[in-house]
């Protein structure tokens, strides 16, 4: 595991830091549009006050922490044979040294061992729609892996209240940032139930050192709505979800494929609107997570300097 630079000099120094995860280079978007997301995701990270970590394994090493340099040559691998690495994937990515990109499950074990603390994505996966033992590892790593992930919940092509069942049923609390609902990714509601309601990045961080303090080893959920005014109109987007799934079942897409391929042709079916709130609710998850990393710092140095 090799850190950049300036993720080390953070870390050693007790600064927030935050981790990205690279399948959205790779598995998401384009080049050069991969690469624009990406970068606009780690500079929402600094605008929340904290160093984006980016992590990637590179001809089998774990980066933690992309030079420009590195997230360009990434982002033109996009389409071609790099590995998308969740648990089971990432000893196989290092023993062969290959190019992998990390799941939000990759990530999180990933981030778990560099010593980060908070995790920024897009939507997690969860399960399948018409598939209910088709489940996304990434639901079973937030039961056992202790970082927080900050998201817009699951990814709306997927069968939500199921998936909610699911994260509780692996312990894993449900925050809403400045909501009651669960959001719907794409859509502000889901009309699914919160374990709890905060508002602050103060009140997430008493909760991440309250599990912290505790042993748990638990990951915990916050989930924040995409902005309002890019927000989709939830009817559209469902009709569009409901058109894709069918068209995918037609076609025989199934598994690993199914995801991007759905994502895909939700894009086409709304006109790019479903396009234009991933990315800015990519860039809106950055920034409050780097808020929340910034108030846990600075909560550890209040209890450090004057105790409980």
């Amino acid at each position: 595991m090799k850190h950049s630079p300036e993720v080390a000099a953070a870390l050693a120094n007790g600064r927030p830091v935050v981790a990205l995860e690279s399948t959205v280079i790779t598995h998401g978007l384009p080049y050069p549009d991969n690469v624009a997301t990406a970068v606009a995701m780690e500079t929402a990270v600094r605008n929340g006050s904290a160093i984006p970590a980016t992590i990637a394994i590179l001809r089998g090493v774990i980066q933690v922490g992309l030079s420009a340099e590195q997230m360009e040559a990434l982002g033109q691998l996009a389409g071609t044979a790099v590995r998308k690495c969740s648990r089971r994937d990432i000893p196989i990515a290092l023993a062969r040294r290959e190019n992998g990109a990390t799941t939000v499950a990759g990530t999180m074990i990933l981030a778990q061992q560099a010593g980060i603390e908070l995790f920024a994505t897009g939507g997690i996966g969860g399960v399948h729609r018409g598939h209910p033992f088709d489940v996304s590892a990434d639901l079973a790593e937030l039961g056992r892996t202790a970082v927080t992930v900050v998201c817009s919940g699951a990814k709306s092509i997927l069968d939500l209240p199921a998936t909610r069942e699911v994260l509780e049923t692996h312990g894993v609390p449900v925050i809403g940032y400045g909501t009651d609902e669960m959001p719907a990714f794409f859509a502000r509601r889901s009309g699914l139930p919160v374990d709890v309601r905060l508002d602050t990045p103060e009140e997430v961080a008493a909760v991440i050192r309250a599990r912290r303090e505790l042993g748990l080893q638990n990951g915990l959920l916050v989930t924040v709505p995409v902005p309002e005014a890019d927000a989709c109109d939830p009817e559209e987007v469902e009709a569009a979800i409901e058109q894709a799934t069918h068209e995918a079942e037609q076609l025989g897409i199934h598994g690993h494929s199914a995801t991007p391929w759905l994502l895909q042709r939700v894009v086409e079916l709304t006109d790019g609107r479903s396009l234009r709130a991933n990315t800015a609710l990519l860039r809106n998850n950055g920034q409050i997570a780097g808020q929340i990393a910034a108030a846990l710092i600075t909560m550890e140095t209040v209890k450090n300097d004057f105790g409980d």
